[in-house]
């Protein structure tokens, strides 16, 4: 999966940091993301009660705010894996609304989750990476 457009992604949500390659999206996430990686997420179509669902509850959000805190590593690992999917899902179906309702759509294939729902684990998302590749490769999710 390309990491160009996701990278583009995350530079304008880090206030133009320059992000050449997965090593600089490895060491950005070690540091722990500002706040305002979260801005990233709502720009591609989540929802502030998606965010605090899949990456933090709204109260450790605003204890975080107060205390002009980062997001943690795994934070800001979730916010970058979400951002994985969407970004690969979204060039994949070309049109992001065909996506997004894709993408929200409970699936009898995944226990009648939505794709996005099983962004909750490393392992749910590589379930959703395993649908996105097998549409691409012309298989029917």
């Amino acid at each position: 999966m390309p990491v160009i457009p996701l990278l583009k992604r995350l530079e304008e949500a880090l206030g133009g940091e320059r992000l050449r390659n997965d090593h600089d999206l490895v060491r950005v996430v070690e540091a722990r993301l500002p706040l305002t990686a979260l801005e990233a997420l709502r720009s591609a179509g989540l929802t502030d009660d998606e965010i605090y669902s899949l990456v933090l509850p709204r109260r450790t959000l605003s204890h975080r705010v107060s205390k002009g805190e980062r997001l943690s590593r795994d934070e800001s690992d979730r916010v970058v894996r979400i951002l994985r999917i969407i970004t690969f899902g979204e060039r994949l179906f070309h049109e992001p609304d065909r996506f997004w309702r894709w993408f929200r759509s409970p699936m009898r294939r995944i226990d009648s989750r939505s794709p996005l729902e099983m962004l909750q684990t490393e392992a749910g998302a590589r379930v959703v990476e395993e649908l996105l590749i097998g549409l691409d490769e012309g298989f029917v999710a």
